[in-house]
């Protein structure tokens, strides 16, 4: 359920908040890396969530642009 009102957020952006998201996103992944090798993470399933929220937001950068694209 929350997973899909992510992905409703996430459509609602524009080309260049999903690339600010994803960089903030990325930024977060290193960090979630970070605390896992230094032994103070304690919120493991925060990987598999953010991942997945990078792969939405790379795809629907893509399909944006591939629309784009399509109608110049």
């Amino acid at each position: 359920m929350k997973n899909s009102q992510s992905l409703k957020e996430f459509k609602k952006l524009n080309s260049e908040q999903i690339t600010e998201k994803i960089d903030q996103l990325r930024k977060d992944l290193f960090d979630l890396r970070f605390k896992q090798a230094t032994r103070q993470l304690n919120e493991t399933h925060k990987f598999k969530i953010i991942k997945k929220q990078v792969a939405q937001l790379l795809t629907l950068s893509k399909s944006q642009s591939a629309s784009q694209t399509t109608s110049d």
